[in-house]
């Protein structure tokens, strides 16, 4: 056990895992979390279930994370999803394995999963501090203490774990960027990622609330290059498009001036293939209209947009449909054009992209190359990835990087 005290900035998995490994290593741990609760976001991943973290390798993984993935090399290596995994078994959180290898716990409720790293988090020689840090102390170029709101502390390092400034509500207000501004580190200027979409075309507040299962999405470019491409689940809102697909789409966005995104509603059949599908309906329909022949194939209230955006009329008879008229039905439902107007606020992102530079952060150790004694972990580090759990991982594989080594 170090003859050292060390100050933990943010209640959240980052620092909770920080200081769960620092208890084991250093005489005294500060962990600083105003909230009534730890993990207060945690507490709403993934609409309460949390998705803890996904079971692909190392390197697969690395592909799910657009931004500055080899950054993460050694704290991914450092503690794995197995590890994590492992931890929370060990807390009686039993998990279990969905679709897309995310991992969740066999309870679906965020809140076991919150409470087995609050466990491991405090300990008799772990202090929570229920107040706000403001700025970090230096001297001579080292950390010397944390300034909270009412009082201060004296430290040998200081752990920021503030998380982004996504979901304000639940604590994370960019403070993280704030103090390590002041201490003379670059900030990559805080944008929404894993948010939802906004679309030009109003026709999809009128099919607001409908949910589409293996359908995939291409985006494209203002120069018509392909920047992303994606398959599994998509919603629409009133403003455009959310769900899985869509989050981990606007991860992308933030380098494309213009964007268009190709929703394609049958990607496992060829258009030749879907074409023989439609003639089949058309075969069993035949004395119908073409609004009422399409319920075998399409969510009945999306029908109207898919014939109106095909230039159809939906009141014209199955049989007289002609050949032409089938194909460009077909194109349609293949390849749904939205153009992109923008993404939600920053407020509604469930993750933030941007934050500290990673040039000027050590990713064997997470601290600071700037400041002895300063160490970063989590959403407050200029790193992001898709959904599936893979930003929770970031978070607990920085946060034990940070807290092996602070």
């Amino acid at each position: 056990m170090i003859d050292k005290k060390v100050a933990v900035i943010g209640g959240g998995p980052a620092g909770m895992i920080a200081c769960g490994r620092l208890k084991e290593r250093v005489k005294k741990v500060y962990l600083i979390e105003p909230n009534m609760f730890l993990g207060k976001k945690l507490r709403i991943t993934g609409k309460g279930r949390c998705n803890i973290t996904n079971i692909a390798d190392v390197e697969e993984a690395m592909q799910n994370i657009p931004t500055n993935s080899r950054f993460l090399y050694s704290a991914l290596y450092s503690f794995t999803n197995d590890d994590i995994i492992s931890l929370l078994n060990s807390y009686g959180v039993a998990t279990k394995v969905e679709r897309g290898g995310r991992v969740f716990p066999e309870s679906d409720s965020a809140k076991d999963v919150a409470d087995a790293l609050k466990k491991y988090a405090l300990g008799k020689n772990v202090e929570w501090i229920k107040d706000k840090a403001v700025s970090i102390i230096t001297k001579d170029g080292m950390v010397s203490g944390v300034k909270l709101l009412k009082s201060s502390l004296e430290v040998d390092s200081v752990i920021i774990a503030t998380g982004g400034a996504s979901y304000p509500l639940t604590g994370s207000t960019g403070d993280g960027y704030k103090m390590a501004s002041e201490l003379g580190h670059s900030i990559v200027e805080p944008k929404p990622s894993l948010v939802p979409i906004v679309t030009h075309e109003k026709w999809v507040a009128d099919v607001m609330g409908l949910s589409l299962k293996n359908v995939s999405i291409t985006m494209v470019n203002e120069k018509g290059k392909k920047i992303y491409t994606d398959f599994g689940e998509m919603l629409f809102t009133h403003f455009g498009i959310s769900g899985p697909i869509a989050l981990s789409a606007s991860c992308h966005l933030k380098k494309a001036k213009s964007a268009k995104i190709y929703l394609d509603l049958k990607p496992a059949l060829t258009l030749e293939q879907l074409d023989k599908r439609v003639c089949r309906d058309f075969e069993k329909y035949v004395k119908k209209h073409l609004q009422n022949s399409l319920d075998d194939l399409l969510p009945k209230n999306l029908i109207p947009i898919v014939i109106k955006l095909s230039e159809l009329d939906p009141h014209k008879e199955v049989s007289s449909i002609t050949k032409e008229e089938r194909r460009r039905l077909v194109n349609v439902i293949k390849s749904i054009e939205l153009s992109v107007k923008g993404t939600r606020p920053i407020d509604e992102a469930i993750i933030t992209s941007g934050g500290v530079k990673v040039s000027e952060i050590n990713p064997s150790t997470m601290e600071s190359k700037l400041v002895s004694g300063l160490f970063f972990a989590g959403e407050v580090i200029d790193v992001d990835a898709y959904t599936g759990g893979y930003n929770l991982q970031i978070a607990y594989s920085t946060g034990f990087l940070a807290g092996e080594n602070a």
